[in-house]
């Protein structure tokens, strides 16, 4: 897969960011997540650095990340039970039928 050049806006400067062919929407999307987090650090706290609100949104990014993984891990495991479940169903009713048909 070849790599592509996809320009973002970050806080009003443009960059030119590598990306592999057909991931361009993704990145675009992401880009325009992480500037308005930025713009909102800065409306809240105009005194912050670049570097500081950069840091800030990257955390509540992380965050976010964070917690729709532990989500994820959730409903994982309650497929998992569910799955398990069914199966010890389905055995146990093949189980009977076979008992019932000798």
């Amino acid at each position: 897969m070849s790599n592509c050049a996809v320009e973002i806006t970050l806080m009003g400067r443009t960059y030119s960011i590598a990306c592999p062919s057909g991931q361009e929407p993704a990145l675009q999307a992401v880009a325009r997540k992480l500037d308005q987090q930025l713009a909102q650090i800065k409306a809240r706290t105009p005194s912050l650095s670049r570097e500081d609100m950069v840091l800030m949104a990257a955390l509540n990014i992380g965050h976010e990340l964070y917690e729709e993984q532990h989500k994820n891990q959730d409903y994982m495991s309650q497929m998992d039970k569910r799955i398990h479940l069914l199966q010890r169903t389905l055995e146990q009713a093949l189980v009977e039928r076979s008992a019932r048909e000798d």
